[in-house]
């Protein structure tokens, strides 16, 4: 039998994706692009816009009609809020709840047992958000590490918390366990992954903590986080991020540079703590790519406001900024909020935004030009000598001149141009992590 799987959103989805697949593999399936046919069709959703949404809507209902004897089971955050709604965008889907979907792992089971009319049970899932694992991939070169889920903080923009609920955290020896894993499996690279990956907390330790026993507990991988709270970037937490085999990358939630504008969201630092942090991971970590988010248009967003943001962004220099024009969503305080920015006025703040993030990002890669990186290779290009991947600093690469071999292979490569993705020359394998 066939499965396909289809992920929007977050590394998140992207994890809990891979862990269905495997179940799905071990089972026997094959798996195939979401163009194909297929007698199941996976896919995981994402709330955080409305664009999101709208996305996942006109697809699995794209899907439904061109499939109509497979089975659609349609997962994730919009799934869980809005779970009547899909199931009405065709008679072949079936929404599985986040507190089901762990049923979805004995899915492969009843599918050859009872074909495509086989019934996913509703309630009985197990209550453990850390359920899922994964030691083998089958869509990503980079391995993902589930160590958080859920937020207890109420932005005035998001809806994620109504989906997943309160935060929760990862017992740091079965990290430590599912790290070792994934090390000997091969893997080069571990991304941390969680909703809010600083609220980590377990038997009084900290998020610095876990990352200093899994750098203990590992020789071979470096270790990737993907996201971090400005307001909790502390020495506690730096002093973990000195290490060599933490990737000099820090995405920051940002969302506005305007302190009036940060209070209306609820958001719990202001701008001059993002300053702090920024000066405080660069003086740990000289060059580290810097990303962050930003919300253009929030309700009552002044043209000072939105400078603010600008100016933030500017002067600390991001490599890459990740923009999104405000999203009304519903069950959010912003979602009442009156004083709505125009369209065409949100729009063009967001246009102006890229337009910064462009240059931001060119000056950055510019800057590694003529100089040696670490990539892990993830795809071959055209079938030729050239991979793609990315360097510890997240700079997106062309590497020529790779040897044959498999995906996942961390190499050594010097950077050619500012392109994007980057040229590199490939220059022989990386040396082993433990010899950093």
């Amino acid at each position: 039998m066939r499965a396909s799987f289809h992920t929007f959103g977050c590394k998140l989805n992207q994890f809990e994706t891979e862990a269905l697949a495997s179940a799905f593999r071990s089972r026997g399936f094959s798996l195939v692009e979401s163009g194909d046919e297929a007698e199941v069709y996976l896919i995981n959703t994402c709330t955080v816009t409305g664009k999101s949404e709208q996305k996942a809507r006109r697809f699995i209902r794209g899907l439904a009609r061109r499939r109509p004897a497979a089975l659609l089971v349609v997962t994730g955050c919009y799934a869980q809020l809005e779970g009547a709604a899909i199931e009405r965008l065709g008679p072949n889907v079936t929404v599985v709840s986040q507190a089901d979907k762990s049923l979805l792992l004995d899915l492969p089971r009843r599918l050859q047992e009872q074909g495509t009319g086989a019934r996913i049970p509703k309630g009985g899932g197990s209550p453990d958000p850390f359920a899922f694992q994964v030691q083998r991939y089958s869509f990503h070169s980079r391995a993902f590490l589930k160590i958080q889920d859920g937020c207890d903080h109420r932005c005035a923009y998001c809806r994620v918390p109504l989906a997943r609920g309160g935060s929760v955290s990862l017992d740091p020896e079965l990290a430590v366990r599912r790290a070792g894993l994934l090390e000997q499996a091969g893997y080069r690279e571990v991304v941390l992954t969680g909703v809010n990956l600083s609220a980590w907390r377990y038997g009084g330790e900290g998020l610095g903590e876990l990352l200093e026993r899994l750098l203990i507990s590992t020789v071979g991988i470096r270790l990737r986080l993907s996201s971090l709270e400005p307001e909790t970037i502390k020495p506690a937490l730096v002093q973990a991020l000195r290490h060599p085999r933490v990737c000099p990358h820090f995405h920051l939630p940002v969302q506005s540079g305007s302190d009036r504008v940060l209070l209306r969201m609820r958001r719990r630092y202001r701008a001059e703590q993002v300053r702090r942090a920024v000066g405080l991971l660069r003086a740990v970590r000289p060059e580290p790519f810097l990303a962050a988010d930003l919300i253009a248009g929030f309700p009552g967003e002044r043209e000072e406001d939105f400078q603010a943001s600008f100016e933030l962004a500017e002067s600390l220099g991001f490599a890459k900024l990740h923009v999104f024009p405000f999203s009304p969503r519903p069950g959010t305080a912003a979602f009442q909020m009156g004083d709505r920015v125009p369209e065409r006025e949100r729009d063009r703040r967001v246009q102006a935004l890229i337009a910064l993030s462009e240059r931001l990002a060119s000056a950055y890669r510019s800057a590694w030009v003529g100089r040696e990186v670490e990539v892990v290779v993830e795809e071959q290009l055209g079938g030729g000598p050239a991979w793609r991947g990315f360097s510890g600093n997240y700079l997106p690469c062309a590497v020529r001149g790779v040897p044959e071999g498999p995906a996942g292979r961390l190499v050594r490569a010097r950077i050619e141009d500012d392109g994007d993705p980057c040229s590199a020359l490939y220059l022989g394998p990386a040396p082993d992590a433990h010899d950093i």
